[in-house]
């Protein structure tokens, strides 16, 4: 009797598996591999200076996506979070430069700013029952135009010259300067804020009810709004969220580099998408999280770096970085079909 043959051809649960086990950890070893590559090719890669350089820009990157991400957990979108870090960097600027405010008011302002952007999104959002991309789209214009207007399209800075002949009475004080320079223990003070904001967040949204009713609404949200659940509260309450911790990304910002430029933050739209997308595969979650957008800011932030010691243009990252977020966008896809 002939015994029945054995089939050497591979399983066919085994491409499965390799994509489900890509999906779920491939941003872990997406950041060790770039750091192993930048670490071999660049000399300078594994210096103190340049880690804490890293995590600084990371820092204010995590800020704009968490943002981002409460967005997403209720099945929305933000694009006006740019801007928004633009105007903080422009106000907190004003404040100390221009108007001679101490660090209560130049934190203050900004804030509420930021505030204001998230109910007008809201508003437009929720209210007038806009589409959120369309809607968030329109602010950032707006937004745009408010500080070219204020600012005339030029920077805020010490001695800048004033329209009058005179000299700005106001400077970047120390206390606010420390913000985004500073360090604790030998930690920089913007990756210390960085990381209670995430752990806050995370616990906010992992472990108590109002954090659950986010994704709840997010979900489906006529189901929700059939449960009881006040959906088109949690959707204001993130679109506020996002403007305010895009504002504190802009305070950061001005504070890391001493000076209000005009659109400095429109580079951290992209940036910020990337890292909340990202975040959706990490230990496969499959959905916006805090976790996971922290390790999607690393991976970009670790891998612009390397970029720039490379020496390639501002121009080609931006190829790199919608290269990222195509990837990112279609494994999202992949893991809900």
């Amino acid at each position: 009797m002939s015994q029945p043959a054995v089939s050497t051809a591979p399983s066919k649960k085994t491409a499965p598996f390799i994509l489900e086990f890509l999906y779920k950890h491939g941003t872990l070893l997406a950041i060790l591999a770039v750091i192993a590559y930048f670490g071999l090719t660049q000399d300078r890669f594994f210096t103190y200076e340049n880690f804490s350089d890293i995590l600084r820009s990371i820092s204010i990157v995590t800020l704009v996506a968490i943002g981002i991400t409460f967005s997403l957990i209720v099945d929305g979108f933000d694009l006006s979070v740019g801007s928004t870090v633009s105007l903080a960097t422009i106000a907190s600027a004003a404040a100390l430069v221009l108007h001679r405010q101490e660090i209560f008011v130049t934190l203050l302002v900004p804030l509420l700013l930021g505030v204001a952007v998230g109910l007008l999104n809201s508003l437009l959002i929720v209210k007038f029952k806009l589409p959120d991309l369309l809607a968030t789209l329109a602010t950032m214009y707006a937004i745009n135009g408010v500080q070219l207007t204020y600012t005339k399209g030029f920077s805020i800075y010490n001695d800048m010259p004033l329209p009058d002949g005179g000299t700005a009475p106001g400077k970047f004080i120390p206390s606010f300067l420390f913000i985004g320079q500073g360090e604790l223990f030998g930690v920089p003070f913007s990756v210390l804020l960085m990381l209670v904001v995430v752990m806050a967040a995370h616990l906010f949204l992992t472990y108590t009810k109002p954090g659950r009713l986010f994704y709840l609404t997010g979900e489906n949200r006529e189901a929700a709004r059939l449960s009881g659940i006040p959906v088109n509260r949690y959707r204001t309450y993130a679109y506020v969220i996002s403007g305010f911790f895009a504002a504190l990304g802009g305070i950061v910002l001005a504070s890391r580099i001493g000076t209000g430029q005009v659109s400095a933050g429109a580079s951290f739209l992209m940036d910020g998408v990337a890292a909340a997308y990202i975040g959706f595969s990490v230990f496969g979650a499959g959905k916006p999280n805090v976790i996971g957008t922290l390790f999607g800011s690393i991976l970009m932030g670790v891998l612009l770096n390397g970029l720039t010691m490379m020496n390639v243009p501002y121009y080609a990252q931006d190829i790199i970085k919608g290269a990222i977020l195509v990837g990112a966008l279609a494994l999202s896809h992949w893991q809900k079909k």
